[in-house]
């Protein structure tokens, strides 16, 4: 008998705890107009941590409210090193909850979905070639500042989280510019991780319809081919099958006009977006945006769907998804011309089947003006325009090197968090690079997430020898897998260029004047001097008249031409490197 019972012992764990389902109640299935606070949701994944062995839960770094960020990792063979993981070609399944607190579906949805796969065998199963990796709660700072008011359209849950996180800055702008300690290490997770899919989850405002479930994936017309193709001809299709099957028939997100039956259109995501962040690595990434007019009950039990469908799909093609990543990283590697922005081609139009109410107008009560309503006692099903055909407005040369000034360490930085290589140059050099004069841009008239943002950039290049110091960045565009990112964020003129988000502001300004009463006499001596000079002053003069009238602006004119004015003023000071050129670099 003693014999027996030490052998017991001796056995293994089993692989599948069986706690009571007391024990494993979330809040909102207690009660299912309530989400988990962030202290209940922590908790509950610590929990789940301790009892089952293919699951972990880390702190990386930190976050603006003072509280670490957890990302927690299913791994059905107990790895839980993400370079072990892609050696063995496993697929990465990447999910992240509570960007915006008021958005709570994803966090009790995550929540259910760990302990059903973690407790039932066939359905862990599908994670064999899978590795799930979740944020539980990514604005921390933003699910502390609870209430039950700031979502006013939404219906439910009874208290939330608010959309600002710890800085009021919305995480959902942050991705590139990453002013938020939440973005930092997001960035650093991302690059360590390079997951092959994405999933953040969303509620949405705007148009009432008959979907719980809407859908922002990365837009095709911004992904390599090979992505593209297999986004479009394979997993989309296999997500709206999915979920119809489930009965959650989804549509594409309701981005529309006035309403929705003029038409909807495709959500241009930019890299300040995590969907558009994601694509710059090539990752195929999904905005599910429940419905908030939904019951919060249903908008919790889509979202799980939703990300069953994708586990399903991964268990089956997660192979051809991590193929089709490593030919995009090929083809984009061999781009001799990249795209920077996009615009909608009006003229591309596509019909897509709409369940909708109709959208009708009556007479306010509080401004006695028409104001608009949607009738659910007037469902409809029809046809209805659907706009998701994007083309390059804004393309530019692939350089084969960017030279980056040290004193810009925080981009630097940002580089290195997203993986990618950065060289340094061992000595003094003055090298053969084409600079970028910035010339036209807009600037908002009032903040936006902490920035006033720049768009509509107009550069003049020219290619000129530039003096570099030892300890200054040579940066090689042919790095696999992060060249998109390198380059949508150092080209000035892209909308999420660290120049738009005020990173390089100080070139703008002048930093030496004149007074007038001096320079006159030296302005005189170079109209003298330079014939041209005075005919394209004279020139001026007879284009502008307002310029005509202004000695300071004519003085103004003529210092820019001489050798006086400042060679830095509205130089960018990342050179893009276009032929191969020796360099000293540092080891």
């Amino acid at each position: 008998m003693l014999l027996r019972l030490l052998l017991l012992c001796l056995l293994p764990l089993p692989l599948f705890a069986q706690p009571s389902s007391t024990d494993w109640m979330t809040p909102f299935e207690t009660q299912a107009n309530t989400t988990a606070t962030y202290a209940e949701t922590i908790a509950f994944y610590q929990k789940l941590a301790a009892a089952f062995p293919q699951f972990e839960v880390q702190e990386y770094g930190s976050t603006d409210s003072g509280h670490p960020l957890h990302l927690a990792i299913l791994s059905t063979d107990r790895d839980f090193d993400p370079i072990s993981l892609r050696a063995k070609n496993k697929t990465i399944l990447m999910v992240n909850n509570a960007i915006h607190p008021g958005e709570p579906c994803g966090i009790d949805a995550t929540m259910l979905l760990l302990r059903d796969y973690l407790s039932d065998p066939q359905k862990l199963a599908l994670l064999n070639r899978t590795v799930l990796i979740v944020i539980p709660f990514y604005n921390i700072g933003g699910g502390l500042n609870r209430n039950g008011y700031s979502r006013v359209n939404q219906n439910g849950p009874q208290a939330y989280g608010f959309r600002g996180n710890a800085r009021n800055l919305d995480l959902n702008r942050d991705f590139v510019k990453c002013d938020t300690r939440n973005a930092q290490t997001f960035n650093q997770i991302y690059g360590r991780w390079q997951p092959d899919v994405l999933i953040d989850n969303h509620t949405s405002n705007g148009a009432d319809y008959q979907y719980t479930m809407t859908l922002i994936p990365t837009h095709p017309d911004k992904l390599a081919p090979a992505l593209a193709e297999q986004l479009e001809a394979e997993l989309l299709p296999a997500l709206y099958d999915g979920m119809r099957k489930r009965d959650w028939e989804m549509i594409p997100y309701v981005y529309a006009r006035e309403s929705p039956d003029q038409g909807i259109a495709g959500f241009l995501d930019l890299p300040r977006y995590s969907s558009g962040y994601a694509a710059l690595f090539h990752s195929l990434s999904f905005m599910p945006e429940t419905h908030m007019l939904k019951p919060f009950a249903d908008r919790v039990r889509s979202t799980q769907a939703f990300m069953e469908c994708m586990i399903e799909y991964l268990a089956e093609r997660g192979d051809a998804v991590r193929a089709a990543r490593q030919r995009a990283r090929a083809e984009s590697l061999a781009e001799q011309t990249v795209a920077l922005h996009w615009e909608i081609d009006q003229g591309a139009v596509d019909q897509v089947l709409f369940k909708g109410y109709a959208a009708k107008y009556r007479k306010s009560t509080v401004s006695g003006l028409d104001r608009l309503y949607y009738d659910r006692e007037a469902p409809y099903e029809k046809e209805i325009p659907y706009y998701n055909t994007y083309r390059a407005k804004l393309e530019v040369a692939r350089p084969l090197a960017y030279i980056l000034p040290q004193a810009y360490a925080e981009v630097a930085e940002r580089l290195r968090w997203n993986g990618v290589v950065l060289r340094q140059l061992a000595e003094d050099v003055e090298v053969e690079v084409e600079l970028y004069r910035i010339g036209d841009f807009k600037t908002g008239n009032g903040p936006y997430e902490g920035h006033y943002l720049h768009s509509e950039v107009e550069v003049e290049k020219s290619l000129r020898k530039w003096s570099y110091r030892a300890g200054d960045y040579v940066i090689y565009t042919q790095q696999s897998g992060v060249d998109r990112y390198l380059i949508q964020t150092l080209e000035p003129q892209a909308p999420d260029s660290w120049f738009a988000w005020n990173f390089f502001d100080g070139i703008l300004n002048q930093k030496e004047y004149f007074s007038a009463y001096v320079f006159e006499d030296l302005a005189a001596e170079y109209l003298d001097r330079d014939p041209e000079l005075r005919r394209a002053l004279e020139a001026q003069r007879a284009a502008d008249p307002e310029f005509a009238a202004s000695a300071r602006a004519q003085l103004q004119f003529v210092y820019e031409r001489s050798p006086h004015y400042e060679s830095t003023h509205r130089i960018y000071p990342v050179g893009r490197l276009m032929e191969d050129q020796a360099l000293p670099l540092e080891d």
